[in-house]
């Protein structure tokens, strides 16, 4: 079975239309399923609605449905039709909004997908206990499924849940540690983005009924896709740009966090990298021009080039890993493509 993923022409991003028409319905019963109250913020979250609840006559929004777009994939991957893996599809994109609602609590940050955060529109209470909500709806979306697929498909999740938190844990604890290396970035970055991106390709391949092998190189290229996409984004949320990015940029440097451009300059040689580690280091909080100048430093160090570099060691690791899964060549392309995408965006 084959579906288009046309390069759009404003962002360069594969069309994904085929994926919301499969998704969407399945996914908007999930939410509005919800409790009123977090039904509300969710369908604000992404994009549905106005904080009021009333429709939104704007682009909806929502993001690129990339990680139900690697489920539904996955499954044409191992020769299934995408259909029968939209249970993991809208389990996903659920998790994955359920872990930006609680990042932006965690983070501080006011601009989600160019709108105002949920948590600073209807308050963090309401913001946390929207993101649990989502999160039960995404385990029930599983133990949904037929008999024979369900219990593996919900332990799948919950070791991704484990990863998740663990790869968050560690996020959090970087920004007052030192010494940090690229080496704990990337296990740190395996369980937070990664993780999730795994999960999504093996539960395509689990409710396709894929074997282990196919299902292990599955995980495994998402695995990979997923750290190759936080070593991208990383770079954005440096010199990247508001307008297209959706997310304060330089809000990362403000909060001194250790995204891996910083965690590489640091950890260089060279004036630059002293002065950014005193920068890092100094007890008042980061003006305008602090960041403007740590931005300078870092890409002085060659933090932005590591990154750059990495992002492609990921990406190559990725596509071999998918090539072991031994996909449908139609699956095949489409998702080199939505990889090649991910990590290639216009800052």
């Amino acid at each position: 079975m084959s579906q288009t993923t046309d390069p759009s022409p404003v962002s360069g991003f594969p069309r994904l239309d085929w994926v919301d028409e499969a998704l969407l319905p399945a996914l908007r019963g999930a939410v509005q399923g919800l409790p009123e109250a977090e039904s509300l913020v969710a369908r604000y979250h992404r994009g549905w609605c106005e904080a009021d609840g009333s429709p939104r006559t704007a682009d909806p929004g929502g993001g690129k449905a990339v990680r139900p777009a690697l489920t539904l994939l996955s499954a044409v991957a191992a020769g299934a039709a995408p259909a029968v893996a939209v249970p993991g599809a809208v389990a996903v994109e659920l998790v994955h909004d359920f872990t930006l609602l609680h990042d932006d609590v965690i983070d501080g940050d006011t601009l989600r997908r160019h709108r105002p955060a949920a948590w600073s529109l209807f308050g963090t209470p309401a913001a946390v206990l929207t993101g649990d909500a989502l999160l039960v709806a995404a385990l029930r979306a599983l133990a949904d499924v037929p008999a024979g697929a369900a219990a593996a498909a919900v332990q799948e999740l919950i070791g991704t849940l484990d990863e998740l938190v663990e790869g968050q844990s560690r996020d959090v604890a970087f920004e007052k540690a030192h010494g940090v290396t690229v080496a704990d970035y990337l296990v740190m970055a395996a369980g937070k983005t990664g993780a999730l991106m795994g999960c999504a390709c093996a539960l395509g391949g689990l409710l396709a009924g894929a074997g282990p092998g196919r299902v292990g190189g599955l995980r495994e290229f998402g695995r990979r896709l997923g750290v190759a996409f936080q070593c991208a984004d990383d770079v954005l949320g440096i010199w990247g740009r508001t307008a297209r990015s959706g997310k304060p940029v330089g809000a990362d440097l403000a909060a001194r966090k250790k995204s891996l451009p910083v965690v590489a300059a640091l950890a260089a040689r060279g004036p630059a990298a002293g002065r950014l580690r005193a920068l890092y280091r100094a007890p008042h909080p980061l003006t305008g021009d602090d960041i403007a100048l740590a931005r300078h430093l870092i890409e002085e160090a060659g933090g932005r080039r590591a990154a750059e570099d990495e992002a492609r060691r990921q990406l190559t690791a990725a596509l071999r890993a998918l090539s072991r899964a031994r996909p449908t060549a139609d699956a095949y392309r489409q998702l080199h493509d939505i990889a090649w995408a991910m990590t290639h965006r216009e800052s």
